[in-house]
This record gives C-alpha cells, sequence and structure tokens, in this order.
C-alpha cells in the first residue's frame, strides 16, 4: 500500500474515533481493488438457496418490507435490527468494522456520512451489481448521495428530503400574512408576526449544521469541492452571502426562537402557534401527525422560499440510503433485499406505512400526488414535495469527514446564535476548523 494512502487510514481511523466513537474504522485489507461483480443470476441463485439477512436501520416501514420479502422468499429470514439512529447506529457500526466481527449484511447510511465510509472502502461499490442500470428510477439529490462524490455507488437510495415550507395557516390568517415565496418576505413575514404577538416566532434556530448546508445547496453554495483525497472547502462564495446576509436580519432582530428542533420545547412551540414555519424535508408530515395532533388542520405547505424571485431551486435535508459493509456477508442475497426495498416492490409498501420516496415513479404518479392528507386540511401535499425533489441540483458534494465536520459545529457557527459573532465568521471559523482537522488526518485540504 502507498505510503500517503497508509497515513490516509490511519487518519480516517481517527476521524471515526472521534466524530463516531470507536477505535478505528476497519475496511478492506487491500484497500480495494475496484468493484466486484454480482450478476443477476447470482442474486437469483442467493434468493433460491435462501440464508439470513442481518439488516441494521431505524426506519420503521421497513418492518412490514421485511415481512413482506420473506413471505416472497421463504428460504430467506431477515434480522431486522435497531442498533440506534443515526450517530448512535454509526458508533455501533464502526465498532463492529473495528472489530471485524458483528458487522451486518446491510446497513442505513445517511447521505451527509455515505462519503466517509466510501472514502475507506467500507461500503462495498455496488456498480459491479449492476446498480448503475437503476439510476434513472431516482431523482437527482438522492442518486447524487449515494455516488458520494465519485464515481461508484454505495447504496441504492431509500428515501430522501426535498425542502418545502410548513406554515401554520391559522396563525397567518390570524394576522393577516401572506405566505412568503422569497427569503426577503420571509423576513419580512417575521416581523409582521413578531410585532403581531411578541411571543411568536417565525421559525425557530438554535444552530443546526444539517439545516445550515441545506439552505446553503439551495442558495447555489458549493463549500465542498472533494476529489479523492483533495479537498477545497470555501465559504465565500456568493451562495454563502445570500444565505448569511439573509438569516443574520433573522438573529440580529431576534425573530427566529432559540430552540433545539425534536425538543420537548420545540413540540410546544408547534402547538401552541409560537413556533409558526419550518423549512425542513418532506419527510415530515408524519412527525407533525404524531407529535402535534392537536394541530389538525392548521398547517399547510408552501414551496421552499427563494433567494431570487422567479427562481425553483430546491435542497435535501435528510434521508439515507441502504448499503452493504464491506465487512458484511451474503452479498448477493443483501443486494435483493437492497434492490426490493429501494427499487422494487417494498417502495410503494413503505410509502403506505409513510416513508416519502426518493423514487421518480413514485413521485410522479397521480395517485401519490393527489393524495389528501387530512392533517393539512386536505391539502395534496405530494405534489409540492415532488416539484421540489425535481428542482433539487445534482452538484452537491459533502466532506469525507463531514460527521466530524458536523459535530464542530456549535463550536463554530454555533457562536453566531449565541454572542456577538456573525454567521459569516462562524462559517469561517468551521471552514478553518474543517481545513486544519483535513489536512491533519492525512487529506490535501485548501480553502
Amino acid at each position: 500500500m502507498h505510503k500517503h494512502s497508509r497515513r490516509l487510514l490511519r487518519g480516517i481511523g481517527l476521524v471515526c474515533a472521534l466524530a463516531l466513537g470507536a477505535t478505528a474504522c476497519g475496511g478492506s485489507d487491500d484497500g480495494g481493488s475496484g468493484p466486484k461483480n454480482v450478476s443477476e443470476s447470482d442474486v437469483r441463485a442467493a434468493l433460491e438457496k435462501g440464508g439470513t439477512l442481518t439488516v441494521w436501520a431505524w426506519e420503521p416501514t421497513l418492518k412490514e418490507v421485511a415481512a413482506d420479502f420473506e413471505k416472497e422468499h421463504p428460504g430467506v429470514e431477515v434480522n431486522l435490527v435497531n442498533a440506534g439512529t443515526g450517530n448512535d447506529q454509526y458508533k455501533a457500526l464502526q465498532n463492529a468494522m473495528s472489530a471485524k466481527k458483528g458487522v451486518p449484511d446491510v446497513a442505513q447510511v445517511e447521505y451527509y456520512a455515505m462519503g466517509q465510509y466510501a472514502l475507506t472502502k467500507q461500503l462495498t461499490d455496488l456498480t459491479g451489481f449492476g446498480a448503475g442500470k437503476l439510476a434513472d428510477q431516482y431523482s437527482p439529490g438522492p442518486w447524487n448521495g449515494v455516488k458520494a462524490g465519485g464515481e461508484g455507488v454505495y447504496g441504492l437510495p431509500m428515501d430522501s428530503g426535498p425542502m418545502a415550507l410548513f406554515y401554520n395557516k391559522k396563525v397567518f390568517d390570524r394576522h393577516g400574512i401572506e405566505v412568503p415565496t422569497t427569503w426577503d418576505e420571509y423576513v419580512d413575514a417575521a416581523r409582521a408576526l413578531r410585532k403581531a404577538d411578541p411571543k411568536a416566532y417565525i421559525t425557530n434556530d438554535a444552530g443546526d449544521a444539517g439545516f445550515a448546508t441545506s439552505l446553503l445547496w439551495q442558495a447555489g453554495s458549493r463549500p465542498y469541492t472533494v476529489d479523492g483525497t483533495e479537498v477545497r472547502i470555501d465559504f465565500s462564495d456568493e451562495g454563502a452571502k445570500k444565505y448569511t446576509g439573509t438569516w443574520q436580519k433573522l438573529l440580529d432582530e431576534k425573530l427566529v426562537a432559540p430552540v433545539t428542533s425534536w425538543s420537548d420545547e420545540w413540540y410546544k412551540g408547534l402547538g401552541d402557534g409560537t413556533i409558526a414555519t419550518l423549512a425542513i424535508g418532506a419527510w415530515m408530515p408524519a412527525n407533525l401527525a404524531s407529535g402535534v395532533k392537536d394541530t389538525a388542520g392548521d398547517w399547510r405547505v408552501a414551496p421552499l422560499p427563494q433567494w431570487e424571485a422567479g427562481a425553483e431551486a430546491s435542497a435535501e435535508n435528510g434521508g439515507s440510503a441502504l448499503t452493504l459493509p464491506e465487512l458484511g456477508g451474503n452479498e448477493a442475497l443483501a443486494y435483493a433485499f437492497v434492490e426490493y426495498a429501494t427499487a422494487g416492490k417494498g417502495v410503494d409498501t413503505r410509502v403506505e406505512g409513510g416513508a416519502f420516496p426518493a423514487t421518480t415513479a413514485q413521485l410522479n404518479s397521480r395517485e401519490f400526488q393527489d393524495t389528501k392528507f387530512p392533517y393539512f386540511g386536505g391539502q395534496q401535499v405530494n405534489k409540492i414535495f415532488a416539484e421540489s425533489a425535481a428542482n433539487v441540483a445534482d452538484d452537491w458534494s459533502y466532506l469525507p469527514y463531514q460527521v466530524y465536520a458536523n459535530s464542530i459545529f456549535n463550536d463554530t457557527v454555533g457562536k453566531a446564535y449565541i454572542s456577538d459573532t456573525t454567521l459569516a465568521e462562524g462559517l469561517k471559523a468551521w471552514q478553518d476548523a474543517s481545513v486544519e482537522y483535513g489536512n491533519e488526518q492525512g487529506f490535501t485540504v485548501e480553502k
């Protein structure tokens, strides 16, 4: 192995240790020798032979998918394990990879974390399984996510999070506030709401890396350029200036609630009307319906406000894929399940269970788009979500150590929420810290 490659892999091990709480990253001993080749006949043979699959995932609709898959293939048993959500699962996954023991056959991985695993060859490149032929079945954002900035395909998209604006129509109507179509109008709406009700806020924001990067994505900022181990980080482009210039006004005028999303206080604010909007992914409806039941009928969905009037740009917020860890087993059978769940019959099962698809067939179907949501007053919100998915630019890249970068967001950008530090200064600090860390780990990082 090349000296630089050994240093890089040692560095990635440290990234994993610090970002995910594990001791090292595991992966192929040979550093990867190109995509494996698994044919359709190999997959059919694996299904006929049967066996047991271990799937690590927290997504709830997979339970029914697994049951249906077992019925269709009686010789197969799917052991579905919830090893934790997001970082909790990643920690467990890294521990298993490090020990080279107990690695699942299939693992759910979010798009923002994909690059870290792909670079270190911890995920199987599915190109040799024929995954490339499925490219046209997915909307652009999720497909770009599983490519992890490279040429391989490191998973199949399970869901997506095209953004939209969820707003409390009852609150807006009470105060005569129009639904904003641009972010400038959004700031004006925030001012009007605050004037009408000093206890109410247009939204909440206590500093969240995923939300910030989604707005940067929509604004046209491309802070991360990744070419293997060559990385560039720059938060000074025009898109970033649009974001910081507008959002700084909301912070300076105290127009956003300093409340952390998913907290009890957040749910309370959504329920009592003191948090009036959410710019968030299309997976949100089920969370509102279950977490804020008493406001059924009050909420509506609108397209995401634009940075320029008349534009139609959107971005992804959340979403994940099903992957085959390199140290997992029974690859042909594992791929059969992954394809079934993300591109086959399992997609309809998951949509019926409330998941938001990454597949264009479902996104564009009349049945999907015409579905009326009682929670949103009978609105056909999927039409807005599907349009948003089609308007996501597919040239966004995450860092190959984005999990770590996100973990230091509150130490850098987060200061803008609690001090005189500006968002622009916070992004510069985030950039500098990310550059320094990447170089320490063996990447070549410029700014």
